[in-house]
């Protein structure tokens, strides 16, 4: 018995080691923070309910920047508009570098437009902002897709006849579905069997990755990467969404028109065709996968979550919903969709779905960066490769720039002429992300515009979120 419990320890104590051996010790001069303990770093005083709360209450006794031992890895983090605007901005290059997300590692490998490090993610991204703006050579743009989502919604809508309804799914399919038609050329019907399937290892996905088991994995992935857990289930629905997207690739191959890019599929293989004489060339296959996946990903959840709090905000605001329907109809009226142009022209609008995306505050923690270089920082050196995570909460709720944080009000983005204003604080999913704020902004626009134009129900018994 003795010798069987003195083998055990001394696996762990070999797996540990391992880890440990994988994260030496920085040399720089790190941010201070909490005390860690060997091996588990901060782990015991951390909220195992969420770590947002735990890294505010650092902020309390620490400053602005402060290191965080994850495990036995140290991270420094960022709170406030300054100090994140500091490090993302004024120093960007250094800080361009992307974490690596250990869940979803074994997938990505460092490959797509989400993922990629250093010149070929700043390739990958200048190609997909234009090719996502619009595909060029007279083709359907963004906007004309989704207001064609939009219609669909419309006639989704008005079966229900003013009944209640919950409309999560609702908002999960039109935004998977506008993604869907940009990506692979189609969209779905809300109905059909690959689709739904499609949103459901989506949504799995989602709730595995936020779970304390994904959570716990990112502290000790090299140790628990041999066991069974959410990371493994993880891997197999990823793995399925990406034979959907090889079999996509291929139809789109076999039916590739270069006269007539159809997609941003086409747009992509157009490109790998370009510059197949190019070795050094980020336009591959494997970049195309992943990078399909993580706009599918991306575009899809932030989107409806973002739709479904706006529409539980304007349930919950009439007297703000009220002042939205006066300038819909007084720019757009009740005879057509709203385009991007009349943006500029409802200025009210636009601040409160600027206010929604703060207020809802979806990611409170942005993606991991690293440090391409030793960077000193406010007095601190960072090592190369020192992970770094953005707290964009504590922008969002920053009292220097918001007036009233914890609270829903539109007019922090109002000047006191009543024109939009701009904010430095307003940093929903990160500071260089002004094309998905965009798009989230005309989906919205269109949705609120419809909602209002339909005459759904108003009070907020009527329509669960």
């Amino acid at each position: 018995m003795e010798a069987s419990v003195l083998y055990f320890l001394t696996i762990i104590v070999g797996f540990l080691l391992l880890l440990v051996r994988r994260h030496p010790k920085a040399h720089g001069h790190l941010p201070p923070g909490p005390c860690p303990l060997p091996l588990l770093g901060n782990l015991l005083q951390l909220d195992r309910r969420g770590l947002l709360n735990s890294f505010m209450l650092f902020r309390e006794k620490y400053g602005d920047v402060f290191t965080v031992h994850l495990g036995p890895r140290p991270v420094v983090m960022l709170c406030g508009t300054e100090a994140i605007r500091e490090a993302l901005v004024d120093q960007a290059e250094a800080f361009s570098g992307r974490g690596t997300v250990a869940v979803v590692e074994p997938i990505v490998q460092g490959y797509g437009v989400i993922f990629a490090n250093g010149e070929c993610w700043k390739v990958l991204r200048r190609f997909s902002v234009a090719t996502m703006k619009d595909f060029g050579m007279g083709k359907r743009s963004v906007e004309e897709r989704i207001k064609e989502e939009a219609r669909y919604l419309v006639e989704e809508l008005q079966k229900f006849q003013g009944a209640p309804m919950e409309p999560t799914f609702l908002f999960q399919s039109i935004t998977a579905n506008i993604i869907c038609s940009i990506v692979f050329g189609e969209r779905f019907d809300y109905k059909d069997r690959h689709f739904l399937h499609l949103l459901d290892l989506i949504y799995q996905t989602f709730l595995l990755y936020s779970s304390f088991s994904s959570q716990v994995f990112e502290l000790f992935s090299g140790f628990l990467k041999y066991f069974p857990g959410a990371h493994k289930q993880i891997f197999k629905n990823l793995q399925e969404i990406l034979h959907y997207i090889g079999q996509s690739v291929e139809k789109h191959r076999a039916t590739l028109d270069p006269s007539n890019p159809r997609d941003f599929i086409d747009a992509y293989l157009l490109r790998m065709e370009k510059e197949k004489s190019n070795q050094h060339t980020e336009f591959h296959h494997q970049n195309l996968m992943i990078s399909v996946l993580s706009l599918f990903f991306a575009g899809t959840e932030t989107s409806s979550t973002t739709l479904r709090y706006g529409f539980l905000l304007m349930l919950k605001y009439p007297h703000i919903t009220e002042k939205v329907q006066k300038e819909i109809d007084q720019v757009i009226g009740s005879h057509r969709l709203p385009t991007l142009d009349d943006r500029t022209k409802m200025p009210y609008t636009e601040a409160v779905i600027h206010e929604i995306q703060r207020f809802s505050d979806l990611s409170p923690i942005g993606v991991p960066h690293k440090v391409t270089k030793d960077t000193l920082f406010r007095g601190y050196l960072l090592p190369k490769n020192t992970e770094v995570y953005p707290i964009l909460s504590s922008a969002l709720h920053d009292p220097w720039y918001f007036a009233q944080p914890d609270t829903f009000n539109p007019d922090h983005f109002l000047d006191a002429n009543g024109a939009l204003k701009k904010n430095e604080a307003f940093m929903p999913f990160s500071i260089d992300e002004s094309t998905r704020s965009s798009s989230s902004s005309f989906v919205l626009n269109s949705f609120v515009d419809i909602r209002i134009r339909n005459k759904l129900p108003q009070e907020e018994d009527k329509i669960l979120i």
